[in-house]
């Protein structure tokens, strides 16, 4: 098998994306961070680095990013955070922390440029649910959010605890409905009172890792066309670049048609822009983009 080519260029995105678009959902790696036990191991093909990645910013029309760290590295936070001092003041982090860390880890961790934590409830995940509350009480506590992933098609299960969460947070990856969802399903009905609460937000990122369809992934169009209408102002957007799933250079997606497939579920231009500025914005906590 020939090795993997990340397609870094093309037609950009129409309509143009806006000043201060921010990409909510990517991973970054330098080398000499090699991966450690219990996660999937580094994505294959070259190493994706910053250059690259700058190459796609330019592309789409990205000015700022979250770099989210990868469960390669699982609990060892030192590559996001170097990968955040190669961006500079375009990037922040969201990184892992458990029951183990500290106040001052977290001071720590948010000078170099954290303003978030991740859980991910599925194998090679670094931190699952079952350290929900640990990681909510330390993010609380330093004014971070909180990105959780797991399946959804047990949200119900798990429904107490996420409307105890205190933490802003992001339902990752269009809700991992794994088994699909119905529209008027009580997944749904609980996932739209869940953001009515008013601290949680829906990410639209890495749709073919939710679909159980091909291109233009039908089935999660139906549900995300419904969360981003009852509440466009909970819908942040991401690349899920360098897209880790993919193994083949002829599967690997066009970042720019993509985008503009996904942002295509929001109901207006209106919900288009802040699900890029003013959404993500408000949720990782970053300075509007008039004074960026």
């Amino acid at each position: 098998m020939s090795e993997l080519v990340r397609k870094l260029s093309g037609t950009a995105p129409r309509p143009a994306f806006p000043k201060g678009a921010i990409d909510t959902q990517m991973h970054l790696y330098l080398p000499h961070y090699p991966a450690l036990p219990g996660g999937p191991g580094l994505p294959p093909g070259a190493l994706p680095g910053p250059e690259d990645y700058r190459s796609l910013m330019q592309w789409l029309g990205i000015d700022r990013v979250i770099i989210t760290q990868g469960n390669a590295h699982q609990r060892d936070n030192r590559n996001t955070l170097a990968c955040v001092a190669e961006m500079g003041e375009a990037a922040r982090a969201v990184v892992i922390i458990d029951a183990g860390t500290t106040e001052k880890d977290v001071e720590k961790l948010a000078a170099a440029g954290a303003v978030g934590a991740r859980i991910m409830d599925l194998p090679g995940g670094a931190v699952n649910l079952s350290e929900l509350e640990a990681v909510d009480e330390r993010a609380h506590a330093a004014d971070w959010m909180v990105a959780v992933q797991f399946d959804g098609n047990t949200l119900l299960d798990h429904l107490p605890r996420l409307q105890n969460i205190r933490s802003r947070w992001v339902f990752d990856h269009h809700g991992k409905f794994f088994k699909g969802i119905k529209t008027d399903g009580p997944e749904m009905a609980a996932l739209l009172k869940l953001i009515d609460r008013g601290n949680l937000w829906f990410k639209f990122a890495g749709v073919y890792e939710s679909s159980r369809e091909s291109w233009p992934y039908e089935d999660v169009a139906a549900f995300s066309r419904v969360i981003a209408a009852h509440a466009p102002e909970r819908i942040v957007w991401g690349t899920n670049w360098p897209h880790n799933s993919i193994r083949e250079t002829a599967a690997y997606p066009d970042d720019a048609r993509l985008a503009e497939l996904i942002l295509g579920w929001l109901p207006d231009e209106a919900a288009r822009h802040r699900a890029l500025v003013e959404n993500p914005e408000a949720l990782f906590k970053l300075p509007p983009v008039t004074a960026a």
